[in-house]
C-alpha cells in the first residue's frame, strides 16, 4: 500500500473534478468553464481539462452527428468540443494535454506492455490503467504554470466506461495533500408538473452512486428549471452529505455567458476558495469586460439573418463554433444574429431564392465527402451574382473556389478530386504530403499555420495585419496550376502560406464582401476576441440589410 500523499511532492497546482449524474448533457463544461473564469478573475491561473470514456484515440475520426465538433487546438489536437468552450470563456489556448480519452489511456500503456515496461507483470485496470490516468491528471499541474487545474470526467456516475476515471479520482484524492483536491458533482432536480415540485430523488441516487464509487462530492451544482428553495437545500445537504451552502443552484440561462454571473451570485468561487485553502488572488472577480459584453449582447442595436449552409445543420453542435463565434461577432457590433441553418442537400437552383429569402449573408461550412456538396455550388453561386454578403470556412472555399472554376473560368466538370478523381479540371486537389497516407486518424494537416495577406485586400483590412496563424484541419488545397487564370477573372488568392505557397484565403474583388479561407477561424473566437473575419462579415451583412431595407 502506498503511503498517504505519495504525489504531493510533484504536485503544484490544486485540482477540481468536476462529475455528472443523472443525464447527460446537464453542462458540465459549461459550469467547469464559468468556475474557472470566476477564478481566473480574481487573478488564479486556471485550466480546464476533459476526460472522456469512450474509446476511440480522439473526435476526429467521429461523425459530427455522433459527438458535435471536432474541435482543434493550435498544436494540432483533434478534441472533444468542450475545449472550445474553455478557451472561449478563458482566453487561454488548450492543447493535446486538455483532452484524454479512454482510447488514449489504453493504447499508452499497450504500448508500454509491448515495450516490456511493465517487467512481465499483469497489466489490469487497476493500478496501470488508473496510474495512466492520475498521471495525465496531474500533468498540467506539474509545469508550475497553474494555480488551479479543472478536469471535467464525461458521462454520466453509474457508468460503466467511466469507472476507471472515478477510481482514479478516488486514488488521487487520498494522495495528494488536504485542501489539494475538491469534487464538484452536477445533477439534475427535475420539475413534475403534475405535481408542481422539484424532485430530489434522482440527485440522491445520483451521489448515493458516487459514494458508492468511493467518492464524496464537496459541492453539489443542482440544475434546475425552478429555483431551489430553502428547505430543499438543507433536505438536499443533509440525505447527500454536504454543507447547506455547498448545494449550489444552476437555474437554465439565457445565454451560456451568464452563467458564470449566476454561479457569481450562487458564490461557487466563494465555497471553492474556501474549501481548498485558496491564497492569493483578488478579494472580489474582475468581470467588468465580461458584463460590457453581456451587456453589448443583451441590448443589441441591429439585427440580422445569416444562412448558415451545412451538412449536418440538424445537430447545431456539429457547428458549436461557428455559432459561438456569431455571438461574440454580433455583441462586438451590438447586432443580434439570427442564424439559420439549411440543409445543403435541400437546395437546387431552382429553390435557391425560396431557401435564402431573407438571408442578410451566407456562410458555407466545413465538412467532409460529396453529400450536399452540389447545393453548397449552388448557394454560392446566387450569393456571388446577387452581391450577398459570403463567408467560406474550409469545405467552403473549395466549393467557393469549384463554383467559379464552372461558372465564371467555363471549366465544365471542374471539381474537387475529393468529389471526382477523374474531374478534367481539379481545380481542388489532395496535398502532395497526404497522398500516401492510409490511415485516417489525425493524420490531417491538424494545427496552427502561418498565412501571409495581401496589402489591401479584405482579409488584410479586416484583420489589421498581414500576418496572421490561423487552425487547419484538411486534407486537400487549392491547385496552383490554375491561379493564374483565377486571378484574371478576379477571384484572388489573399492569403497564403509562405513556406509551402498553399493558398488559404480567396475573395472576390468586385463583390461587397466574398471571402473564404482553408481554415478555422471559428476555432480562436472566444469572447474577449471575437474573430475579425466573423466581425467583419457580420459588419456587411449589417450593411446589406440596411440597402435592401432602403430598397423597400
Amino acid at each position: 500500500m502506498p503511503d498517504r500523499h505519495l504525489t504531493s511532492t510533484a504536485a503544484t497546482a490544486k485540482y477540481i473534478f468536476v462529475t455528472g449524474g443523472v443525464t447527460s448533457s446537464l453542462g458540465k463544461g459549461i459550469i467547469s468553464a464559468s468556475l474557472a473564469k470566476l477564478l481566473q478573475a480574481r487573478g488564479f491561473r486556471v485550466t480546464i481539462q476533459k476526460f472522456d470514456p469512450y474509446i476511440n484515440i480522439d473526435p476526429g475520426t467521429l461523425n459530427p452527428y455522433e459527438h458535435g465538433e471536432c474541435y482543434v487546438t493550435d498544436d494540432g489536437a483533434e478534441t472533444d468540443l468542450d475545449l472550445g468552450h474553455y478557451e472561449r470563456f478563458l482566453n487561454v489556448p488548450t492543447s493535446q494535454a486538455n483532452n484524454v480519452t479512454t482510447g488514449r489511456i489504453y493504447d499508452a500503456v499497450i504500448r508500454k506492455e509491448r515495450e516490456g515496461a511493465y517487467l512481465g507483470k499483469t497489466v489490469q485496470v487497476v493500478p496501470h490503467i488508473t496510474d495512466e490516468i492520475k498521471r495525465r491528471m496531474l500533468l498540467l499541474g506539474q509545469k508550475g504554470e497553474f494555480d488551479v487545474v479543472i478536469t471535467e470526467i464525461g458521462g454520466c456516475i453509474g457508468d460503466i466506461e467511466s469507472l476507471p476515471f472515478v477510481e482514479a479520482v478516488r486514488q488521487l484524492r487520498w494522495e495528494l495533500p488536504p485542501h489539494d483536491s475538491l469534487v464538484i458533482h452536477l445533477t439534475l432536480l427535475p420539475y413534475l408538473a403534475a405535481a408542481k415540485e422539484l424532485k430530489t430523488k434522482p440527485t440522491q441516487h445520483s451521489v448515493r452512486d458516487l459514494r458508492e464509487a468511493g467518492l464524496q462530492p464537496d459541492i453539489l451544482v443542482c440544475r434546475s428549471e425552478h429555483s431551489i428553495p430553502a428547505e430543499m437545500r438543507k433536505k438536499i445537504a443533509l440525505f447527500c452529505n454536504v454543507q447547506v451552502n455547498s448545494v449550489i443552484e444552476s437555474l437554465d440561462a439565457d445565454s451560456i455567458y451568464s452563467v458564470p454571473l449566476l454561479m457569481r451570485k450562487e458564490k461557487l468561487d466563494e465555497r471553492v476558495i474556501k474549501k481548498m485553502k485558496l491564497t492569493g488572488g483578488f478579494p472580489d472577480p474582475d468581470l467588468e469586460v465580461w458584463k460590457d459584453f453581456l451587456g453589448r449582447l443583451k441590448n443589441p442595436t441591429e439585427e440580422i439573418t445569416v444562412a448558415l449552409v451545412g451538412k449536418y445543420v440538424e445537430l447545431p453542435d456539429a457547428y458549436k463554433s461557428i455559432l459561438e463565434a456569431f455571438v461574440h461577432a454580433g455583441a462586438q457590433n451590438e447586432c443580434k444574429v439570427t442564424v439559420r441553418m439549411i440543409q445543403s442537400e435541400h437546395l437546387t437552383p431552382e429553390n435557391m431564392e425560396q431557401m435564402l429569402h431573407g438571408a442578410d449573408g451566407v456562410l458555407v461550412a466545413p465538412g467532409f465527402g460529396e453529400r450536399g456538396f452540389e447545393g453548397k455550388l449552388a448557394a454560392i453561386r446566387y450569393v456571388r451574382e446577387a452581391g450577398i454578403p459570403f463567408f467560406g470556412i474550409c469545405l467552403g472555399m473549395q466549393c467557393a473556389v469549384v463554383e467559379f472554376a464552372r461558372n465564371v473560368l467555363g471549366l465544365q466538370g471542374a471539381n474537387s478530386t475529393e468529389m471526382d478523381a477523374e474531374t478534367p479540371y481539379p481545380v481542388i486537389g489532395l496535398m502532395a504530403d497526404q497522398k500516401n497516407i492510409t490511415q485516417k486518424g489525425g493524420t490531417m494537416r491538424l494545427g496552427s499555420y502561418v498565412c501571409e495577406l495581401r496589402k489591401g485586400s479584405k482579409a488584410a483590412k479586416a484583420y489589421g495585419r498581414t500576418q496572421i496563424e490561423e487552425r487547419h484541419r484538411h486534407r486537400y488545397e487549392f491547385n496552383n496550376e490554375f491561379l493564374q487564370q483565377f486571378e484574371a477573372a478576379g477571384m484572388v488568392a489573399s492569403g497564403i502560406n509562405p513556406d509551402t505557397g498553399l493558398v488559404e484565403m480567396i475573395e472576390l474583388r468586385e463583390h461587397p464582401w466574398f471571402v473564404a479561407g482553408q481554415f478555422h477561424p471559428e476555432l480562436k473566437s472566444t469572447v474577449q476576441n471575437p474573430h475579425p473575419l466573423f466581425v467583419r462579415f457580420v459588419r456587411a451583412a449589417i450593411q446589406h440589410h440596411k440597402q435592401q431595407v432602403a430598397v423597400a
